[in-house]
């Protein structure tokens, strides 16, 4: 096997050209504001990667291995939200200088970043309106929306393990974000419950709350990084901006992992 140069292995020519800033003349931060999107993409891809291979690890009852890929989700998650301190030194004078080459380019037309909310289960058709000029990426989101989510597989092996999950829960339409369901309670609890028996069950339900948490923490700090860089301003996108954000900062996938804790009582 021929050795290869770290540049090679890596691809570093490709990598550290794909950086194209559009500012006349070239201002000083905009590079900042490139690198910064971009390694959230690269991050967003090895997420997807961790992710797609939980799922196919929860279809054939395979939860010890997957613990692994949920911890390094994440870490992954807590990557992304550690760099938006890096981006929070751009001030408002500084961005204002270079705003304008953005056009209609925003956060809210990357298919990857969609694609983990499809996975997580946060489906939103509406989203496909964002991929209307990208017909690959069209494709796989359209085709993630199809399918079942990780929670939606969970829910699944849950009952194949002879938990009660209602019948409407496993019969739903997987093409819509998924609902809270009352139902489902007393499953959760059982498992909150009794984690000597079921131990394995109740480890997956916190490497999903970890999940769950980080992404809180991520759409958060998402909030006040563009509150303190543009203010009120509405969105590159047409977003309404800080207000939009502020209104999905509380948005969970696994609802009622959540709302388990409040009807927990002491063991006797």
């Amino acid at each position: 096997m021929a050795t290869s140069h770290y540049a090679d292995y890596l691809d570093l020519d490709t990598l550290l050209a794909a950086q194209h800033p559009r500012s006349q003349p070239e201002h000083h931060d905009e590079l900042l504001f490139i690198i910064q999107h971009q390694t959230t993409e690269l991050w967003f891809k090895l997420m997807l990667h961790e992710l797609r291979a939980a799922v196919e690890l929860v279809k054939t009852d395979q939860l010890g291995p997957c613990f692994k890929i949920l911890s390094r989700v994440k870490h992954i998650t807590a990557q992304i939200l550690n760099q938006w301190s890096v981006l929070a030194t751009l001030t408002p004078p500084e961005y204002l200088q270079f705003r304008h080459v953005l056009g209609s380019a925003s956060g809210f037309q990357s298919s990857q970043f969609r694609l983990v909310e499809c996975i997580l289960g946060l489906k939103s058709p509406a989203a496909l309106s964002y991929q209307k000029e990208q017909p690959d990426a069209y494709a796989v989101l359209d085709e993630a929306i199809k399918s079942p989510s990780l929670y939606d597989e969970f829910l699944r092996l849950l009952a194949r393990r002879g938990m009660p999950v209602p019948k409407e829960v496993l019969e739903r339409d997987v093409t819509q974000a998924y609902e809270p369901n009352e139902s489902l309670m007393p499953v959760f609890k059982t498992i909150y419950e009794g984690t000597g028996e079921h131990w394995e069950l109740y480890e997956m339900c916190e490497k999903l709350v970890d999940i769950d948490e980080q992404w809180a923490l991520w759409r958060f700090r998402h909030v006040k990084v563009v509150e303190r860089v543009i203010g009120f301003k509405r969105g590159t996108g047409g977003t309404a901006g800080v207000d939009y954000l502020r209104s999905i900062v509380d948005r969970r996938f696994f609802p009622e992992l959540w709302d388990v804790r409040t009807l927990l009582e002491p063991a006797k």
